[in-house]
């Protein structure tokens, strides 16, 4: 009975905390392929598989091009090798990217904190000759 679950447009939002528009923008892109009875979209498990990963993707930091190649390299009768090697390939290059920002704001911080330091003792040099004159 599991493999013939399906879900509304409004199941699949509330289940993965998007809205309906994020989940027909995904339709508009071509990464979900629902059915249609009338007006309705009818998904179903490989829809919901699919929006999982999409969505996986996107909190690693993948662009939704990125999350389609990988995607649509499973297959469902091999060991998905290229699948994987492409993914960690991904992942490793995400990885390096946050990895130098990080540096990048390690260096803003320190910055900062040369600044507020400078500040602080023209502040203090200012405000001595004026608790004197009181």
């Amino acid at each position: 009975m599991g493999e013939d679950k399906t879900y509304t447009i409004s199941d699949l939002a509330r289940e993965f905390a998007v809205t309906t528009r994020t989940i027909r923008f995904y339709e508009e892109k071509g990464l979900l392929s629902p059915s249609r009875n009338g007006q309705h979209r009818i998904f179903g498990k490989q829809d919901h598989a699919r929006l999982e990963l999409i969505l996986r993707g996107k909190r690693a930091g993948l662009s939704l091009e990125e999350s389609r190649e990988i995607i649509d390299m499973y297959d469902p009768e091999g060991d998905n090798y290229k699948q994987y090697q492409f993914l960690l390939t991904k992942v490793d290059e995400r990885q390096a990217q946050l990895e130098s920002q990080l540096e990048d704001i390690k260096l803003l911080i320190k910055g900062l904190q040369e600044v507020r330091e400078r500040c602080t003792r023209a502040l203090n040099d200012i405000a001595r000759p004026r608790a004197a004159k009181q």
